[in-house]
């Protein structure tokens, strides 16, 4: 078995001699394999680069899309995926490649997967607020769900971007996009608790002193510890859906639309640049849609 920080050094050394690859370059391969190297410890027992299987790589992929990237990012993440197992092929490491058959994500979009109200309820329900981490993950979670964020737009907020007076929070989103985000009574409760009770007494890296959400040692949030939380947190709720920091955003426009929310609103909160991403969500309650016409169609109004 080869340790992953030993094949790790070795692909690095082969991009940098072999490749003669740009630094920028080789770090986003890197980050690629490290995406890979956290799937590995969430979902398949830790396994290690040679031990990996084209099923694990399929459930690889299928994570990542979960986790809210778009397609071409994605597809990024797999192309540096199956460099890494050229070259452990290659040096003799692995005997066959796993990502030989791997394919790149379609652009067609399926439904997302969503939590319903009581779900939502649940999730929220199991966290333990005796602790420091439960009143930070709540009002994490909390804001998720009430303000539509990705992951990445949550574990960049800024307390300099929080405007609670006026109810609304400054989100930096896709392509350096500003927008602004309501924030509702409860959201807004439990992150000014947060942030007045518990991360006032972490001692703050200067690197995060700006940074709203942070771990134990004063730092920034990954995107992958809050995947963590999640998925632990579902667990101990029982509740059986693959969930990621995504199904929160999922769910808060599912809701929306389902409550009858317009839907160019619903795109301006989600920072969609189009309207046929947001329109999506407009498929995912064929009862309320039945119900609607049944309700006004002239033919059905008594």
């Amino acid at each position: 078995m080869s340790d992953w920080k030993l094949v790790e050094n070795r692909f690095k050394q082969y991009l940098l001699l072999e490749r003669s690859l740009s630094p920028n370059s080789r770090e986003a391969y890197l980050r690629d394999i490290s995406k890979l190297k956290a799937y590995s410890e969430l979902f398949l027992g830790n396994k290690k680069a040679d031990e990996i299987k084209t099923k694990d790589l399929q459930g690889f992929s299928a994570w990542i899309a979960e986790m809210g990237f778009t397609p071409s990012t994605q597809s990024r993440v797999l192309s540096g995926v199956k460099a890494f197992y050229k070259f452990l092929l290659l040096e003799d490491i692995v005997k066959s490649n796993p990502a030989e058959l791997l394919e790149s994500p379609k652009l067609s979009r399926k439904l997302p997967v969503f939590l319903s109200v009581h779900e939502i309820e649940q999730l929220l329900g199991v966290i333990d607020r005796s602790t420091p981490e439960g009143e930070r993950n709540l009002s994490m979670l909390e804001t998720l769900y009430s303000c539509g964020l990705r992951v990445s737009e949550l574990v960049n907020l800024k307390l300099s971007e929080l405007h609670l007076e006026e109810d609304y929070i400054k989100v930096l989103g896709k392509g350096n996009k500003e927008r602004l985000v309501p924030m509702g009574r409860i959201a807004k409760r439990l992150l000014s608790n947060y942030i007045e009770k518990v991360r006032c007494k972490v001692p703050v890296k200067k690197e995060a002193e700006d940074i709203v959400y942070l771990n134990k040692r004063g730092g920034k949030l990954s995107r992958v510890m809050v995947f963590y939380i999640i998925k632990d947190l579902a667990q101990k709720a029982g509740l059986k859906k693959v969930l990621s920091p995504h199904t929160l955003r999922h769910s808060f426009a599912t809701h929306l639309v389902e409550g009858g929310a317009d839907l160019r609103a619903v795109q301006e909160m989600l920072g969609h640049e189009s309207i046929t991403t947001t329109e999506i969500y407009t498929h995912l309650d064929r009862q309320y849609l039945r119900d609607n016409i049944l309700s006004y169609h002239p033919r059905n109004k008594k």
